[in-house]
């Protein structure tokens, strides 16, 4: 069966939902926010037990991180997802969604074929690329900061 565009533009159309945005966006805020006030809450803990700021800092990534892959094991970060879109991209939780998803999903394959061949299959891209991108642009700024002087 051959479609024209016209025809195929139409059966698109059918096929998506139209996006509740008016209920979306504020969802997604929300959820995102309790994400970062979690964040911050954690980060509030490490500080008071006496640690700097900085190692406050790297414990609550590691706890973020920690946090939402345990809760992708379990099944819950995906029905938060669901209903907070957007707002669970928030980047350090997730990423570890996005690595500990695959790695889930194929588990039953073996820890070698299954898990490691898959827990980078959506962010492998993501470091690969922030990690050249990262290199390029050290390059350009110390060739535009040698060059200036």
């Amino acid at each position: 069966m051959k479609l024209s565009d016209i025809q195929y533009g139409e059966m698109a159309k059918e096929a998506s939902a139209p996006s509740k945005s008016l209920l979306n966006i504020p969802k997604a805020f929300l959820i995102g926010g309790l994400i970062c006030l979690c964040g911050q809450g954690i980060l509030n803990i490490f500080t008071a037990v006496g640690l700097n700021k900085e190692a406050a800092g790297s414990f609550t990534s590691i706890t973020l991180v920690l946090f939402s892959a345990l809760l992708t094991a379990v099944g819950l970060y995906p029905k938060v997802a669901k209903h907070g879109g957007a707002g669970t991209l928030v980047p350090i939780t997730g990423f570890a969604n996005a690595v500990v998803s695959p790695a889930i999903e194929f588990r039953t394959e073996g820890w070698v074929l299954g898990v490691g061949t898959k827990i980078f299959a959506i962010a492998g891209p993501v470091i690969l690329y922030g990690t050249a991108a990262s290199i390029a642009y050290g390059i350009i700024y110390w060739a535009v900061k040698t060059i200036a002087g």
